[in-house]
């Protein structure tokens, strides 16, 4: 395999967590990313503090590049459970 391929790949990996929590129950409202009440549905934990943290982009939402990191960060669970 090419290594940009495998790079490809690699992105893609990473990426799917994230689009599966974005695109589960969690995302009432089907818009492919979750606000503070949609991700306190799941892990009522989170507080606007957190919720800030996790929110690079300051937007209110978490898109599925932060739901990843914030994943990996510890701050959510994991996709698959």
């Amino acid at each position: 395999m090419k290594p940009h391929y495998l790079i490809g790949l690699s992105i893609a990996a990473l990426a799917v967590p994230g689009v599966v929590l974005a695109q589960s129950a969690a995302d009432a409202n089907g818009d492919g990313v979750l606000t503070i009440e949609e991700v306190q549905s799941v892990v009522p934990e989170v507080d606007a503090d957190t919720f800030s943290v996790m929110d690079a982009n300051g937007d209110g939402a978490l898109d599925a590049d932060e739901i990843a990191i914030a994943q990996e960060a510890g701050l959510l669970p994991p996709s698959n459970g």
